[in-house]
């Protein structure tokens, strides 16, 4: 099989392919955050509350949670041509649609078609990779595609509280449209096919079970982290959604085409680099939602400013890909996962120590040294998962952890959200408790849900109704049950760096696979 992919790797131009093709992943992975900050602005031009806001997010990640469990099918079923033009034409008519909108609701749809073309590029970009190229580069090469994964998200909120602050949330959209043109354009030249096809029957009770499922459980735990997991929508909503992934995966063990192949777990590394990466995932998510809490909330810096501390984390994380995958081809996988979690808990756990006068400088060498922790290690785990199956499983791999990654993004997001607000009620009443300052009524505070709602905290809107003295208070409460928070997350990252020991430290993994 070597033989056979360096001769298709000569016949295509491969820079020019994946030059379109990483650039295509940037734009969709920059477009995931790129709008969290201009939501504030977007509610005060169509008058709308947070809650409605919120679900330019929501959408977002619900179409991509219905649209990766299927990429597997997708990409034994079409060619690489077809698929990416398919997936980045969708993705440029929502960026236009988006720009253009005259009301909210047509944001939403653009929304949605831009998700549902952005949902299949990671999988597909992966999976040519493996098509294309031997064992012994694909770290090289997955290096680089975390350019685009790692550095975009990143950069995003930045570069949007600033157009924000100096133009408007259209020009946020008006910037990515031209570039997505030109890179659909350049993909009529430059994609080509490099994988078989086949005609598989698509089982459709498998479509609506994952339907149902991953986006019922997406959604879900996306409410939870606002809502509260007692709210009765939201239970039900979980109720819904687990048992749909439960009728969804006892499916896929007895239909004969199985749209997502669960018996890739009977792989021991492939498993144990998923779990690893799983929990990195929700660890990651942690300082990304909890951070700019605490910077604009106990802090009190502006979103640019807030944005500006995450950049330096986003940029390590870019630059260290390439040289990851390069380590990663030569001295495998083992301990860039150890020293790269081993960094990772260092740091995680120098989190828990914030106050709410703690320095700019801190949190940001703190937090960029986290993402250089989290580089080192993120796209060796997924690269040697990916490369522990045999090639013909390599799609239902990308659709598997693509899929787990983002359930561990939304479940990891809500949990730690749920945790802070939990215990940022529970520090108020210890707070209030021992202080018995008569100016500081404790029971108003408890009694008035929108003095610690989350929507206030992430968009930094103030409370008219409370005083300085009660902001004093839930800010010092705030710090206090973030750092909780980091303390969960830094327990998770431990038991990651233990599960690192158990990896083999160069496995012969394209045996089978070639």
């Amino acid at each position: 099989m070597n033989n056979e992919q360096t001769a298709v790797e000569t016949k295509i131009r491969t820079g020019p392919f994946f030059a379109v093709m990483f650039i295509g992943a940037f734009i969709a992975f920059l477009n995931q955050t790129l709008i969290n900050t201009a939501l504030p602005q977007i509610m005060d031009v169509f008058r709308i509350e947070a809650a409605t806001a919120d679900w330019l997010i929501t959408i977002y990640m619900l179409i991509n949670g219905i649209v990766i469990p299927i990429t597997a099918f997708l990409l034994e079923r079409f060619t690489t041509r077809q698929i990416y033009l398919t997936s980045m034409g969708l993705f440029t008519i929502g960026t236009l649609i988006c720009a253009l909108a005259p009301g909210f609701y047509t944001i939403l749809i653009g929304r949605v078609v831009q998700a549902a073309g952005a949902g299949i590029l990671m999988p597909l970009i992966t999976n040519v990779i493996f098509t294309l190229f031997p064992v012994e580069k694909r770290g090289s090469v997955m290096g680089m595609l975390g350019i685009a994964i790692n550095f975009a998200p990143a950069v995003g909120p930045t570069l949007s509280g600033w157009i924000v602050d100096v133009f408007s949330w259209r020009v946020l959209f008006y910037i990515v449209f031209p570039i997505a043109l030109a890179n659909l354009l350049f993909s009529l030249f430059f994609i080509k096919n490099v994988s078989e096809t086949a005609r598989p029957k698509l089982d459709v009770w498998s479509v609506i079970l994952s339907t149902m499922g991953f986006g019922g459980v997406l959604y879900g735990f996306a409410q939870a982290g606002t809502a509260g997991w007692n709210d009765p929508q939201v239970v039900t909503i979980l109720i819904v959604g687990g048992l749909g992934l439960i009728a969804f995966i006892w499916r896929q063990f007895t239909v004969s085409h199985p749209i997502l192949e669960f018996r890739i777990f009977q792989n021991p590394i492939f498993s144990l680099t998923t779990v690893i990466n799983v929990i990195v995932t929700m660890a990651l998510f942690s300082g990304m939602i909890l951070i700019p809490i605490y910077m604009q909330h106990v802090r009190g810096f502006t979103a640019l400013q807030s944005g500006l501390m995450l950049l330096p984390g986003g940029i390590v994380m870019g630059l260290m890909s390439p040289v990851t995958g390069r380590l990663f081809d030569r001295f495998g996988v083992k301990w860039l996962a150890i020293i790269g979690l081993a960094i990772t808990v260092l740091t995680t756990y120098a989190l828990t120590k914030l106050d709410t006068d703690t320095s700019f400088s801190y949190v940001t060498w703190v937090y960029t040294l986290r993402m250089f922790g989290m580089a080192i290690l993120m796209m060796p785990i997924f690269t040697a998962g990916l490369n522990a199956l045999p090639l013909h499983q390599n799609r239902h791999g990308t659709a598997m952890v693509n899929t787990l990654r983002m359930m561990a993004g939304a479940v990891g997001m809500a949990f730690f959200v749920s945790v802070m607000t939990n215990q940022t009620a529970a520090h108020m009443r210890e707070i209030t408790a021992g202080a018995h300052a008569a100016s500081v009524d404790s029971g108003s505070i408890l009694a008035n849900p929108a003095i610690l709602d989350l929507r206030n905290l992430t968009t930094g809107v103030r409370i008219a109704a409370a005083s300085d003295a009660e902001m004093a208070l839930v800010a010092q409460a705030t710090v206090m049950a973030i750092n909780d928070a980091f303390m969960i997350a830094t327990v998770l990252t431990l038991i990651s760096l233990l599960f690192a020991f158990f990896i083999r430290s160069k496995d012969p993994m394209d045996k089978k696979a070639t």
